[in-house]
């Protein structure tokens, strides 16, 4: 079962080293559910980022459905990032992820002061997507 963005929250604070910090997300990046080679093609890939990232998005039914995510990088800290972004977004209905502004958590963990300027990018553009993708569920269901 994948831990829920709180879970990695309450994880992040009992951490002091941002070496230890970084290895945690290495980890959470490492426990993503396995990632199916055919979801590996351009139309799956998050422009914006420095490193390979792929999203698949998958929706439920209805006028505000449920919206999952599986995502992969071929980076281990962008993998733990994906897997930090799918804890927040993945399993929520459109409408919540479109309200949800990643910001506010990502500040809360450190992130936005801890990380290159490119991974940074790179956040950003997943999020952006992920939000896009909910943004098409409600649009294709009003």
């Amino acid at each position: 079962m994948s831990p829920t963005i709180q879970s990695i929250c309450d994880d992040f604070a009992l951490l002091d080293e941002w070496e230890d910090r970084y290895r945690y997300v290495i980890e959470l990046g490492e426990d993503l559910s396995e990632f199916p080679d055919t979801g590996r093609t351009p139309a799956n890939k998050v422009s914006g980022c420095v490193s390979q990232v792929w999203l698949i998005t998958e929706y439920g039914d209805g006028p505000d459905p449920i919206v999952t995510f599986q995502g992969d990088s071929d980076a281990h800290i962008v993998r733990g990032l994906v897997a930090i972004v799918l804890a927040l977004y993945s399993g929520r209905k459109a409408s919540e992820i479109v309200a949800t502004d990643a910001e506010d958590t990502l500040k809360a963990l450190g992130l936005d002061e801890h990380l290159s300027s490119q991974r940074s990018n790179g956040l950003r553009s997943m999020v952006r997507r992920i939000r896009h993708d909910a943004g098409m569920a409600l649009r294709q269901n009003a």
